[in-house]
């Protein structure tokens, strides 16, 4: 292991390293792969319980993660896989692995934060409030925009594939995956709409963003409140070109869904350090 700061190396005498850990089952014995992980190929598992404890801040940033060799040997596995969980890491901000420095935990200001996995990890325990507010406050300025935009340059195909949407959560409902990705369908269809290139290209990081919460907001009971009127709202100002309305009642549907996740009132993780 790369030599560590004398705190750090104080906490490794009093406890298992974090990749000991990630190796380790309930008995702490090696244990096999988790039932939800047995799709992902190894060093896809890898990556995401090395990414949950990165998110989560039990990895702090700053931190080394072991070499090659020596993580390979805890999680019981090859070098390659290894490597390739590092890659995935290295690609979506979380670590800087330089050749005779180590791999080393990054601060969040480097983190894809849009990234579908790296949200999917954030999730995975409870999020800090501030970090769940500022994503609200994100899909709040494009999404509003968006909005407005839409409803000055729809075309009648974009129009249909809203309305194929709505009418798509309202069959199925956000309790299931075909209404989530209705859902999805809904929002694409509107950034689509805007007909600006740049809007178009956050896509994929706002639909994470709506995925995530949709399912984490389900978590514990069933949605407390029917979403498909905000949506409908929207879609009726887009449609009637009132450009305005259409972003207010966009800010509305963020607004609502932000209040509509409950978060824990234990005190927020810190995982910038």
């Amino acid at each position: 292991m790369a030599a560590l700061p004398p705190a750090d190396q104080h906490q490794l005498s009093r406890k298992p390293s974090p990749l000991t850990q990630l190796a380790r089952g309930p008995s702490g014995a090696v244990s096999g792969l988790k039932a939800r992980d047995k799709a992902l190929r190894l060093h896809g598992t890898i990556a995401r319980k090395l990414g949950i404890s990165i998110v989560s801040g039990r990895l702090k940033p700053g931190a080394l993660l072991n070499n090659e060799i020596a993580a390979s040997e805890q999680l019981a596995v090859s070098r390659t896989p290894y490597r390739e969980a590092v890659r995935i890491l290295a690609a979506k901000g979380l670590v800087d692995a330089r050749p005779k420095v180590g791999t080393r935990i990054t601060a969040q200001s480097q983190w894809n934060l849009l990234d579908p996995d790296v949200l999917d990890w954030m999730f995975e325990s409870e999020p800090d409030l501030k970090l769940l507010t500022s994503l609200f406050e994100l899909r709040n300025v494009v999404e509003s925009a968006a909005a407005g935009m839409a409803a000055q340059r729809r075309s009648a195909a974009h129009l249909k594939a809203m309305r194929a949407a709505l009418d798509g959560m309202a069959v199925h409902t956000l309790s299931t995956e075909a209404g989530q990705q209705a859902d999805l369908d809904f929002h694409t269809a509107l950034l689509d709409a805007t007909n600006n290139p740049f809007f178009i290209s956050l896509t994929n990081g706002v639909n994470a963003a709506i995925r995530t919460t949709t399912i984490f907001k389900q978590r514990t009971r069933p949605l407390r409140r029917d979403a498909i009127p905000d949506h409908e709202r929207v879609f009726d100002a887009i449609a009637a070109r009132q450009a305005a309305k259409a972003q207010r009642a966009m800010s509305e549907l963020i607004e609502l869904a932000r209040l509509d996740t409950p978060v824990s009132k234990r005190p927020a993780r810190n995982p910038a350090g």
